[in-house]
């Protein structure tokens, strides 16, 4: 039923977009706001469904919904909710123009969006970015980044990999070689040797490529990135081995990084859980408990309070605690 797994968040059935928006006026009408009523129809709804409810609020009240949204709400939830009444593509681009506004750049956000989706995804992104933003992406991204990560963002941003699913165990041996003499055979790393195969290649020949590369050196391609380089160069190629390895893996250890340590990274947890409970989140669940052997909703419940959290809990699946 579901190719790419299993969503956690799934259409409404006998959906009537009008009831949900009137359900939503009266939540937010008059003194304080219905959380629950909130939780209820937004965290259980499509993006599609959430887009007409909009459409619909916007023609019966006069009123934007984000707005009328942010005025009675505070802090995570508020953003929370924002997020998902923002269409998907319009999202990643904010989240990609949040990453590198202001002093500093949010790698982490630049690594999940460009090192996971596909050409026909990242191009979509591209062009709609200069729609709302009127920046050419790639000049963005070139103007926040530098040396080796900013030639690994200006790759993937391209759409340029093969995505044929074609396989060559000839070519592939070749490719290992080659990472091999680029890096752990040599004094020094060639970067771009690393750059142009990680980038180019589709994903099934790249899992024959691993498969190569550890067997002629007896571990893994991971463990030659671990070595062989450092900060966001580092987190980017081990992203796009994860990606293909397991992405399901992938995700729960950046669930779990979001919130892991002192403090969580509420806009990392929030992209996360609105970006994949459409996807897969029920196979990322189960790569949570298996990696860390907790539960990713008690991870949550330790992390959040109040209506954010119980919205986090509706959107993965879960039943809110008492």
């Amino acid at each position: 039923m579901f190719p790419f797994g299993t969503p956690t968040v799934l259409p409404k059935e006998n959906f009537d977009a009008h009831a949900d928006s009137a359900a939503l006026r009266k939540a937010m009408k008059g003194w304080g706001c219905n959380d629950e009523e909130l939780i209820e129809i937004l965290c259980r709804r499509s993006n599609d469904q959430r887009q007409q409810i909009q459409k619909v609020f916007k023609t019966d009240y006069g009123k934007d919904l984000i707005e009328n949204i942010k005025s009675e709400t505070r802090g995570n939830f508020e953003d929370l909710l924002v997020a998902l009444l923002t269409p998907t593509l319009d999202f990643y681009c904010k989240e990609i123009y949040d990453a590198c506004a202001g002093i500093g750049t949010d790698e982490d956000a630049l690594v999940e969006v460009f090192c996971t989706l596909s050409n026909n995804e990242i191009t979509m992104i591209r062009d709609r970015y200069r729609e709302l933003y009127g920046k050419d992406l790639e000049n963005v991204l070139i103007g926040e980044t530098s040396g080796n990560f900013k030639r690994l963002l200006v790759s993937l941003v391209n759409a340029n990999r093969d995505e044929s699913g074609i396989t060559d165990i000839e070519k592939a041996k070749a490719d290992a070689t080659a990472l091999l003499r680029a890096g752990e055979l040599r004094a020094g790393t060639d970067e771009s040797t690393f750059n142009s195969i990680l980038c180019q290649r589709n994903y099934q020949q790249l899992k024959l490529i691993f498969d190569e590369y550890e067997k002629m050196t007896g571990h893994s391609f991971a463990k030659a990135i671990e070595n062989e380089f450092s900060g966001d160069i580092k987190d980017g190629f081990l992203a796009i081995f994860q990606v293909i390895t397991n992405k399901h893996e992938f995700f729960a250890r950046r669930l779990h990084k979001s919130m892991a340590g002192l403090g969580t990274t509420d806009k990392q947890l929030i992209r996360l859980v609105v970006t994949r409970c459409e996807i897969d989140m029920g196979e990322i669940k189960e790569a949570f408990q298996r990696l860390f052997g907790e539960s990713l909703r008690d991870m949550i419940k330790g992390d959040t309070s109040g209506s954010y959290k119980h919205a986090l809990y509706a959107l993965i699946g879960e039943q809110r605690s008492s």
